[in-house]
């Protein structure tokens, strides 16, 4: 007998962009259409939305950890901790991010992810691979003790050892190597550029090559200008490469996220939280790869403060972009849920609420606070 259950009276968000009235129809783990929910054997239960928005769980694909861990502590533990916690905030599939380490530490992290699960948190679905293929000129909260030159082989080994859940990797496309690592790895993994000081030309060379998304845009890298458009013109210029944002009111200025929405579109926006451990966490002084990170309301820096990640889940970043930027509700949605899940390659399952996809599900009221949440079609509680 299937495990049926059904979400109506509410505005069900649609991959497009678009809100409509509908009902949402859920079987076991996935999302059905209403004849294929109608022809399955069981007794159905119903929630009624009656005023609310029915969207698709987020989608996290850049963010370091939260609850006072972090996906660099490397066990099982800690990314249980993480998951529990992201998927109560409606963050309901995850790739954490690792840091600029040494390969002794990535290895370890790939080792406890790759045959890592945790059936009351959110699907850990792969790893972001921030470092250490970046520029010492721009590394930000990155430790410059462990940057190294872009190199394949060791990238290889990682995904060997982790079972291939690195789906995305950074790269300052102007130290040495870069380019060629990019060719050699288009088409393996979703390849961002990051912690650089490439201007356009180098930029527009690397989105050629492959790479196809910038890491925390307008952070860690050159300006936009009007002479000197940098990694940024040059991926306005190419209809294929997306722009990662973190809308935690701290990182960008609510015009400059406005101005991007218009240059990029919401096709080509992800929002991210590049969250760290203190979220969800008291003020205080914590750690971010290694270094010490002190934690104010939403703004966390190293001590010479440079800022150091976010304190703010993905979730709340969507609540900012609409409530304080400006953003429409269906474009911080598309950003948050559709365009991650498209970026790093798991659209098949997550991102939508299309027949077929995993049953993650989130209902907002008006004033955008969470009402309910689903995993693989099951509810969540406290």
């Amino acid at each position: 007998m299937a495990a049926k259950h059904k979400i109506i009276n509410g505005s069900v968000f649609q991959e497009e962009g678009s809100f409509i009235q509908d009902t949402l129809y859920m079987c076991d783990e996935r999302i059905v259409s209403r004849e294929e929910y109608e022809a399955a054997p069981g007794e159905e239960s119903v929630t009624d939305a009656s005023g609310c928005y029915i969207i698709p769980g987020l989608t996290d694909i850049h963010f370091h950890g939260c609850m006072g861990s972090d996906c660099c502590d490397g066990t099982a533990e800690d990314f249980a901790t993480i998951a529990r916690y992201e998927l109560r905030q409606g963050v309901t599939s995850i790739t954490p991010a690792t840091m600029t380490m040494s390969e002794e530490v990535l290895s370890g992290i790939s080792e406890a992810v790759r045959d890592f699960s945790c059936p009351d948190g959110a699907d850990l679905v792969g790893l972001y691979m921030e470092g250490p293929f970046i520029n010492m000129a721009k590394k930000g909260a990155q430790n410059g003790k462990y940057i190294h030159q872009a190199d394949t082989a060791m990238l290889d080994r990682l995904q060997k050892l982790s079972g291939n859940k690195f789906l995305s990797v950074v790269v300052a496309p102007e130290t040495e190597g870069a380019l060629d690592f990019i060719s050699e790895n288009s088409g393996k993994i979703n390849i961002s550029i990051a912690h650089t000081t490439a201007d356009y030309e180098t930029a527009k060379e690397a989105i050629a090559r492959g790479a196809s998304q910038l890491t925390h845009t307008f952070n860690a890298m050159p300006p936009f200008t009007h002479r000197a458009p940098g990694p940024i013109g040059a991926a306005a210029d190419d209809d294929h490469c997306m722009a990662e944002l973190i809308c935690d009111g701290i990182h960008i200025h609510p015009a400059v996220v406005r101005t991007t929405f218009k240059i990029f579109g919401d096709d080509r926006i992800i929002l991210i939280s590049d969250s760290m451990r203190a979220t969800g966490m008291e003020d205080g002084e914590y750690d971010l790869g290694g270094q010490k990170v002190i934690v104010r309301g939403n703004l966390a820096t190293l001590e010479d403060g440079t800022i150091a990640g976010s304190a703010t889940n993905l979730m709340d970043c969507v609540r900012t972009a609409v409530k304080e930027m400006g953003i429409p509700l269906t474009s911080a949605i598309k950003c948050a849920a559709v365009n991650p899940a498209r970026a790093v390659g798991i659209i098949k399952d997550y991102g939508t609420l299309a027949p077929g996809k995993y049953a993650n599900v989130v209902i907002l009221d008006q004033q955008l606070d969470t009402k309910h949440i689903f995993r693989h079609g099951t509810p969540v509680t406290d």
